[in-house]
């Protein structure tokens, strides 16, 4: 109670840093959970009116959002589950996907492999401390030094080469776009700031995009499944380099490839299984690939 007077009307970006800094009171696992969940929800919800014109129950969505603490409080849970005891930052996965490759390209740790991590809540996780990558990180709500208080969607299309990147890190962001095309455009949009294949790192798997899911989101959605995730994937030109399923996430490392599909590629909404307890996470695209 206490914590809330304290931390509502902080507006510095500088003092609203990561729990590594000023750690915040531990909320159970059950109720981080529930937490997120009640926000991705009404976050769909405040979507789905406005995309309708209904005003109020947009305003409404809003009020039930702010009255759960916002996207501090859900950055505030976020943070949370990436503590150890919590099962750790999803980077350490990265990390173990990618410290063979280092080894045997000859890459050190010079910080020469560029990486934007979108949604970024720590300066502080395993890439960032393995010092092999130049990082940029940004979020739609900075917690504090070293990450940019940006929208993906609106951050400026690289001017040369120098802006691009070898590695784009997607963790639990996509799910968090509140409707499926969103999430599609955001899939398109990475291909803008990724090096082409052959002015990336010398590592076999740059260029690249680490992206990370709630499990539901493949394993009991009504419209998306592994297999049309992966032909999404690959109709952008990505192919799937590693995955890892737990009972929580699913873990991908795509490595682009530039070979896309030539005509429009279009995936629309569809029924994949029925049933009452699925979710309808789905992603939707419209786009020219060629």
């Amino acid at each position: 109670m206490t914590l809330k007077k304290r931390k509502q009307p902080v507006k510095s970006l500088a003092r609203g840093r990561p729990p590594t800094v000023q750690k915040p009171r531990s909320i159970s696992r059950k109720a981080t959970r529930g937490l997120i969940n009640s926000i991705h929800q009404l976050e769909k919800k405040k979507a789905q009116a406005a995309a309708k014109g209904d005003k109020a129950a947009e305003v409404a969505a809003d009020a039930e959002i702010t009255a759960l603490g916002g996207i501090e409080k859900y950055q505030q849970a976020s943070l949370q589950g990436q503590r150890n005891d919590r099962g750790g930052d999803s980077s350490r996965v990265l990390m173990e996907w990618l410290k063979a490759g280092f080894s045997a390209s000859g890459l050190t740790p010079n910080k020469s492999v560029r990486m934007l991590e979108v949604g970024a809540l720590s300066t502080t996780n395993e890439c960032s401390r393995s010092g092999f990558f130049d990082m940029e990180r940004i979020d739609l709500n900075s917690q504090g030094d070293g990450i940019l208080q940006q929208d993906f969607m609106k951050r400026p299309l690289p001017a040369d080469d120098t802006q691009l990147f070898d590695i784009i890190s997607l963790s639990l962001v996509i799910n968090f776009v509140p409707d499926a095309q969103g999430r599609g455009d955001m899939l398109l949009r990475t291909l803008e700031f990724l090096k082409k294949p052959h002015t990336a790192a010398p590592h076999g798997a740059f260029p690249c995009l680490f992206l990370v899911l709630p499990a539901p989101c493949v394993t009991n959605s009504r419209y998306m499944d592994e297999p049309l995730l992966e032909r999404i994937m690959n109709a952008l030109g990505y192919e799937k380099a590693h995955s890892k399923t737990t009972q929580k996430l699913v873990y991908y490392l795509w490595k682009w490839t530039l070979r896309t599909q030539p005509e429009v590629t279009i995936f629309k909404k569809t029924e994949l299984r029925s049933g009452s307890t699925r979710n309808n996470f789905s992603i939707v695209i419209r786009s020219s690939t060629g």
